[in-house]
């Protein structure tokens, strides 16, 4: 996701719905706080990446680390029920992106490398540098708290629709075993290094749990944290290459605007 697209889009979308909650409130808006509606936009950086739980004896060693500008912005609507306005139930959308870039120092890894054109598969010795990025569209479903006029916390299942997958990178100072740990042996030594990309192997659809809490610092403003934990495999059930699963593991953090 283009940055500077991304906060020209969230200051006119704040500037549109800010202006219109101001001229809207006596009317629709305050009609809808009488029914127990709440509407928030919030915007925010995500924090995480996609890993493997717990770590494989496949991978010796994490080199290092990078989590990427990871954005998302996106609407709630939260049906307070008649309960004291203690409990509710949320609803919304977050278009967001997800993404990491990672170094790690593997052991007979299943690994489908490109080297002068051609596809070559089995299992990696060596080091392996791993970019992975999505695009996508969160429906998050949950239930919510108040704890106090500030405070309140929510617990419940997301879903998510990839627009675009990226999942690849290059291996190097080692050695790939065609098919298996006795197969024919191709080391790549020195400068040396072979690409994969297993972008097209990565779902579209995707699931887990979403739990969090939000403080109002300000009569219409709010502070944001939820961790977002994906509870299927990122990769397709047919993909077989990467021989464990991974899980999309995200903090999300940012501000809201309360109309």
């Amino acid at each position: 996701m283009n940055i500077r697209n991304f906060f020209i889009g969230l200051l006119a979308t704040f500037t549109v719905l800010s202006v219109s909650a101001q001229t809207d409130r006596p009317g629709g808006i305050e009609k809808s706080a009488k029914l127990g509606l709440e509407y928030e936009l919030n915007a925010g950086i995500n924090i995480g990446g996609a890993s493997p739980l717990p770590l494989p004896a496949e991978i010796r060693k994490i080199n290092s680390y990078s989590p990427h500008l990871n954005l998302h912005i996106g609407a709630i609507v939260t049906k307070w029920l008649p309960t004291e306005g203690k409990w509710g139930i949320a609803a919304g959308f977050r278009f967001e992106t997800k993404g990491m870039e990672t170094g790690a120092t593997v052991k007979n890894y299943g690994m489908e490398i490109i080297q002068d054109g051609k596809k070559l598969s089995g299992k990696w010795t060596g080091d392996v540098r791993t970019k992975y990025h999505t695009q996508q569209l969160a429906i998050p479903i949950t239930a919510v708290y108040r704890i106090n006029d500030r405070w309140k916390v929510n617990l419940g299942p997301y879903l998510a629709y990839a627009f675009s997958n990226e999942f690849d990178g290059y291996v190097s100072d080692g050695y790939l075993r065609e098919g298996d740990p006795t197969g024919n042996k191709v080391s790549f030594e020195g400068d040396a290094r072979a690409t994969y990309d297993f972008g097209e192997n990565l779902r579209k659809f995707q699931w887990g749990v979403q739990c969090g809490g939000s403080c109002r610092v300000f009569n219409r403003f709010s502070v944001n944290a939820n961790l977002t934990w994906g509870l299927n495999d990122i990769f397709q059930k047919s993909f077989k290459t990467v021989s464990f699963n991974m899980y999309p593991i995200y903090l999300n953090m940012g501000f809201g605007y309360i109309f």
